[in-house]
């Protein structure tokens, strides 16, 4: 399963919303490292497709796709030289495959800033920073150890020579990693680098609900100028929602933070962001939500329920959620021609519904 990172200074609201997504209690007090180990939390991707095919279906149960998340504990400005557990901190985000970025667009001052001040824009910075320069150290000592074999001629040597001399100017002029091009064959090379600055990065704005509209603008223009996806959570409404039923928790939104994405939003978010879809299987005994890359073959995502589905497959019965709804039955989708037969080189939909065949 693919994870995404809670990053952040200390004190933004990490654990708090990671409390929220997965309504797994964690550490969440007011003091700078108050987690020190990343807690994990499996989390159910909301999708209202699924509930209606599980009505359709009549499904005795039904299992929702998911996203892994991390709670990972505050950095702080020298973490790269190791200040507040760091090298601790960046070796668990060098683990996941996204970064979900927490930051903190409120004034309070019962809640303490590692930083003394309120700036959001500073924030960010701070934390790009410290991946920065941890890139550029792993980048440096990953040229130190191949340069007897770049000065021997060895072909493998230069050519990754050449794109670690990318990366590194690249870092040291305070672009990220995943700035510079590199070519299919080129990426391969860079994998087991586990370069901080090349995982995707979702920033999560974490508001009090009609407070501060200038703090929110101010990091808004400044991300959406740099072309970064962020989603608007007041995290302390989300956290006093977890509890409650969907249909209360709802109305509690539009009533106390009407303009937050919410914690469905971010995950869903986060789900797009690992570039992740979903496809469902449906029946009386289940209706589930598999979880597969964009871009998936057929038979790889039959893979994702069992292994067999892609090692013999045969054919794959495919259709999309909404027309087999519409059609009121497999057999009178069937009828009308709308239930499609597919073979390997298929690319699965987002919303595909389908049976495969052994």
């Amino acid at each position: 399963m693919l994870t995404i990172g809670i990053v952040g200074l200390p004190n933004v609201g990490k654990s708090t919303l990671f409390n929220a997504l997965t309504k797994k209690r964690v550490p969440a007090e007011n003091y700078p490292f108050c987690t020190i180990d990343p807690s994990v939390g499996v989390v159910a991707v909301p999708d209202e497709r699924l509930e209606k095919l599980a009505t359709f279906s009549k499904s005795a149960k039904v299992v929702s796709a998911a996203v892994e998340f991390v709670d990972i504990a505050g950095l702080v400005r020298g973490a790269a030289e190791g200040e507040g557990l760091g090298n601790q901190f960046l070796a668990h985000i060098r683990e996941v495959d996204a970064i979900a970025h927490v930051v903190r667009v409120f004034e309070d001052a019962n809640i303490t800033h590692v930083e003394d001040r309120i700036d959001p824009v500073h924030d960010i910075e701070i934390i790009e920073t410290e991946l920065a320069l941890a890139d550029a150290e792993t980048v440096r000592k990953r040229r130190v150890g191949i340069e007897r074999e770049f000065k021997r001629g060895e072909k493998a040597a230069i050519a990754e020579s050449a794109v670690l001399l990318r990366l590194a100017e690249a870092l040291d002029s305070g672009r990220p990693a995943a700035s510079v091009l590199v070519a299919k064959d080129e990426m391969l090379l860079l994998v087991s680098l586990h370069l901080l600055t090349m995982k995707p990065v979702l920033f999560v704005l974490n508001t009090k609900t009609g407070s501060e509209s200038a703090l929110l603008a101010a990091v808004q223009n400044f991300l959406t100028s740099r072309g970064d996806r962020a989603v608007i959570v007041d995290v302390g409404v989300e956290q006093d929602m977890s509890d409650i039923l969907p249909e209360e928790r709802s109305a509690m939104r539009r009533e106390f933070a009407p303009t937050s994405d919410g914690v469905d939003g971010l995950i869903r978010a986060g789900y797009e962001l690992l570039g992740l879809i979903t496809f469902f299987t449906t029946g009386e005994d289940e209706t589930r939500g598999w979880t597969i890359r964009r871009g998936t073959n057929a038979p790889e995502a039959g893979a994702a329920i069992h292994s067999d589905f892609r090692d013999k497959f045969i054919r794959a019965e495919v259709i999309n959620w909404k027309t087999l709804l519409e059609s009121g039955s497999y057999a009178a989708a069937r009828d009308r021609g709308l239930l499609r037969t597919e073979g390997k080189q298929y690319i699965v939909a987002d919303g595909d519904v389908i049976e495969f065949r052994i």
